[in-house]
Formats: structure tokens, C-alpha cells, sequence
């Protein structure tokens, strides 16, 4: 069977495989190797990702550990407590023990997955004004650049401890001119450039972690492997594994 790669993350994750998505990028790079599945749910927290966890990542969806399972929470944790989102808030302490959480039941479930943990990007305080998700009259952006980068903080404290790895979209994504507008839809989810940016992150990062297109065995015979004047011939050890553009 094919290897799986797990998204679990929120409404960045769950719109990841639109047009141009980073999600869609990731299944297309890896489109003859491993399964991407989504499990994207808009509005999460840490909180509400504990809970539903054992249902969405459940064993029985996969016969053996996905390649790798990618965890991406903390926009909606990092809204600010007096606001318009205070519902979907969870304190930076709880945040980090959540994340621990969430780790500790991927290791004792799926012990030899990679465990990829994405920071929240960075927040455009001013784009976030004019897209509120509710009535909004404290006329103060419900989300903060400096509090999404506690967050980010976290995520890569709680890696670090847990020793898995990170992606810290937060900063990569500031490192870009214009980052505010070139980046974010709407000062919170990615544009297409804002996609490519984790995409290529998060492949650079898998391949650290020995998951690559050059790893991965390819699912049956590739074109250039099919004898042209033999054609079948190329399909009766075909559960042997292709890599590479080669079998071996």
C-alpha cells in the first residue's frame, strides 16, 4: 500500500487543497509515491483538536504508520482573550501542553511516522480588520503579528522537547518584501505565493527527515521502465520497488 501523509490542522489546513493550495502541491508532488490526506478543520484550536483526534487520525484508516503526519494549529489558539474571537482562544501555557498531547498520541500510535509540527504564520493586523468573523466593535483586530509569534515560539519550543520537526512559517514568511499583501488572503490564509512558501518548506523538511520523492517507492511500473517491445513483462514483479525512475 501506498504510504499516507496525514494534514491535521485548521481552516489554513482544511482550504490547503484549493487552487494553487499548499495541500494540493504537496498530493501533486507526491502523486505517484504517497496518499496526502486532508483533515482540515476551520475555526480549531488545540483544544478542540484534542478532542476530536482519536476520531480523524484513527489506526484503522491506515494498515501500517502514515510517512508522516503534519500538525498545524495555533492561528486560532493565539486569538487575543478580550476580542472578537475570544471563543477560539487557549491560553500559551495550555497551547504548549496540547501540542505535547497531541505528539505523545501520534508517537504511541503511529510510532515510526515523521511528525511535522507548522507554527502559525504571521498576522497583517490591518487586513484582519476588514475581514472579521463576527461583529467586531472594539474596532481592534481579533489576531496579533507579536501574540502569533508567541505562539510560533511555542510550537517550536514544544519540537524541540519533543524531538520532532518544525517548520517556522512564521518567520520564513517575514522574510519576504511585502509579505502582508503578497502572502495572506486576507491578513490569516495563504495566497498562492503564501502556499508555495510552506509547500517548499515543508518538502525541504520531509526530505531532513529521509521522506522524498527519491525515498519513496513509486507505485507500479513507471513509462520509462515499460519495455516496448515486451510490455507485460515490466508488470509480473511489479510488487518489487520502484525508485528512482529504476527497479530494483
Amino acid at each position: 500500500m501506498r504510504p499516507k501523509i496525514y494534514l491535521f490542522g485548521d481552516s489554513i489546513t482544511e482550504a490547503s487543497f484549493a487552487d494553487g493550495g499548499w495541500g494540493s502541491s504537496l498530493a501533486n508532488h507526491f502523486s505517484r509515491t504517497a496518499d496526502v490526506v486532508l483533515r482540515g478543520y476551520s475555526g480549531y484550536n488545540t483544544r478542540w483538536a484534542l478532542k476530536v483526534k482519536e476520531k480523524v487520525l484513527h489506526p484503522s484508516e491506515s494498515s501500517r504508520s502514515p510517512a508522516a503526519v503534519l500538525v498545524f494549529f495555533g492561528a486560532n489558539d493565539a486569538c487575543i482573550p478580550d476580542r472578537s474571537s475570544a471563543f477560539q482562544h487557549v491560553p500559551l501555557e495550555e497551547y504548549k501542553q496540547n501540542l505535547h498531547a497531541i505528539v505523545a498520541f501520534l508517537k504511541k500510535q503511529w510510532p515510526s511516522s515523521c511528525i511535522l509540527l507548522i507554527t502559525p504564520p504571521p498576522i497583517d493586523e490591518a487586513a484582519r480588520l476588514l475581514h472579521p468573523l463576527s461583529d467586531n466593535s472594539s474596532g481592534l483586530s481579533e489576531r496579533t503579528n507579536e501574540a502569533a509569534g508567541n505562539y510560533s515560539k511555542a510550537c517550536l519550543a514544544v519540537a524541540s522537547e519533543c524531538g520532532v520537526a518544525a517548520v517556522d512559517l512564521w518567520t520564513k514568511m517575514q522574510q519576504f518584501p511585502g509579505w502582508q499583501k503578497a502572502y495572506l488572503v486576507d491578513g490569516l490564509h495563504l495566497t498562492e505565493k503564501g502556499s508555495k512558501v510552506l509547500f517548499e518548506e515543508v518538502v525541504a523538511r520531509l526530505k531532513e527527515e529521509g521522506i522524498s520523492l527519491e525515498s519513496l517507492p513509486v507505485d507500479q511500473p513507471l513509462l520509462s521502465d515499460i519495455d516496448a517491445e515486451d510490455p507485460l513483462k515490466s508488470f509480473e514483479n511489479c510488487y518489487l520497488r520502484y525508485e528512482g525512475g529504476g527497479m530494483r
